[in-house]
């Protein structure tokens, strides 16, 4: 493994970490968080708006290494 892909590797998974513990903290609050599915944004949660955006712009997939909470690539 090079010292690049190492790097790469390593700020992946903080990153990964990092959102994991937003989305933790969020749940634990009670508040609404926004993921991926099905090729657009959800607002999902107890407190998520209800509002529908008719301009938003659908995506034929998730980003590239975007996942929801809890599901690994």
């Amino acid at each position: 493994m090079t010292q690049a892909h190492d790097y790469e590797t390593r700020a992946l998974e903080v990153l990964k970490r990092a959102v994991a513990d937003a989305l933790e903290r969020k749940r634990r609050l009670g508040q609404y968080m926004v993921v991926w599915r099905e090729g657009r944004a959800v607002c999902i949660g107890p407190d998520a708006p209800s509002v529908r955006y008719p301009h938003a712009i659908e995506a034929p997939r998730a980003p590239s290494g975007v996942a929801e909470p809890g599901k690994e690539k």
